[in-house]
């Protein structure tokens, strides 16, 4: 048996030996990752919207949405640290931050994209601004907020891994026990599960996408 079939079998082995604590840490990923993605949907959906209503906002918002993603991973962690301190509303709120501009910048193109003839159909029926918003506008474009919340996720799921060092829980644990102990099982325990699910996040919501996209060119082609 050469060094990589056994390398792969210890690494089973591993992952056998310790499959409910590395659950365990894997929920606790999850958690942080959905709950940061959530906030940022909460808030981001409506400054998108926000956007595309004051085009003379527009700017201003995704610049400072920018400022922050460009922010290294290790640099917002510190700063948000300061102010929540350690533990999972730290890393969750990091999260928040991060997961903001994609989200803002698609659901902002995707209601500009919305073809105008469509807006003034919705108007002729009688449609306030809010029906309209809410019965066409974002359907519409929900292909490309998917887009968004795609990236998010993907982005979101590797930065989590970083979590354990403001305290937090999560695959990241594992990494680091085994950098510190310099035992390779932990570090591939923790990261190739990890880099699974930003794989599965974003086939899931690929696929999501692309079923959006259909139905929004089906609808397209009844209103032509």
């Amino acid at each position: 048996m050469t060094n990589e079939s056994q390398g792969v079998m210890d690494w089973l082995r591993y992952m056998q030996d310790h499959a409910g604590y590395l659950l365990s840490l894997t929920w606790g990923h999850l958690v942080m990752v959905f709950s940061g993605l959530g906030l940022a949907l909460v808030v981001g959906v409506p400054l998108g919207v926000l956007c595309a209503r004051k085009e003379k906002l527009a700017p201003w918002i995704l610049t400072a949405a920018n400022v922050i993603q460009v922010l290294p991973s290790l640099a917002l962690l510190a700063l948000v640290m300061i102010v929540l301190g350690l533990g999972f509303k730290t890393i969750v709120f990091s999260l928040f931050l991060y997961s903001l501009l994609p989200i803002i910048r698609n659901t902002y193109v995707g209601l500009k994209q919305v073809d105008q003839g469509v807006n003034e159909a919705g108007i002729g029926v009688g449609m306030n601004m809010w029906q309209l918003l809410l019965r066409v506008q974002l359907p519409l474009s929900l292909p490309f907020l998917m887009a968004g919340l795609r990236l998010a996720a993907v982005i979101a799921i590797g930065v989590a891994t970083l979590a354990p060092l403001i305290g937090g829980e999560g695959l990241g644990r594992e990494i680091y026990a085994g950098l510190n102990m310099r035992n390779n099982l932990k570090i591939y325990a923790g990261a190739i599960p990890a880099a699974l699910l930003a794989i599965l996040a974003d086939l899931l919501l690929g696929r999501l996408q692309d079923k959006l996209k259909l139905g929004r060119r089906r609808q397209a082609k009844v209103h032509t």
